[in-house]
């Protein structure tokens, strides 16, 4: 199963995400793909076992990832201060991947009917939704 996570800014939310699944699975293969070489670099020092950064990296990990985990802006043309271009969103959402989106309720969007979870609420709910489809 190839679980790819995608994250911008400082990499916060995909650091925490990893390190909480490589903690409950270690043998669990994770591709870490930043929009910027901070966010690449916090999610390879939590655990993933793959990373790149960028705009091309989001597209080739699209097309075959099984689950695709991250702050719910990925799939927003122009979100996380402007680091998800066009074509990723679209590479992001074309793909046949499982995806977990994380309600992030900033940047001029707000997500109706989801609660306002802490960050480590949301990451306890993302790690039970992976382990469902495993």
């Amino acid at each position: 199963m190839k679980i790819v996570i995608i994250d911008g800014q400082g990499g916060k939310m995909g650091q925490s995400v990893i390190a909480q699944l490589k903690k409950s699975h270690p043998e669990l293969r994770i591709t870490a793909i930043g929009t910027n070489s901070i966010a690449t670099s916090a999610m390879l020092k939590a655990g993933a076992d793959a990373g790149a950064t960028g705009e091309n990296p989001v597209i080739v990990a699209s097309r075959d990832a099984d689950i695709i985990i991250g702050p719910i802006g990925i799939v927003i043309a122009d979100s996380l201060l402007g680091e998800i271009t066009p074509v990723m969103a679209e590479a992001i959402g074309k793909s046949r991947a499982y995806k977990i989106l994380i309600p992030v309720n900033k940047c001029n969007h707000y997500v109706v009917g989801c609660e306002n979870l802490t960050l480590s609420e949301s990451i306890v709910l993302v790690i039970k939704q992976v382990e469902n489809l495993l």
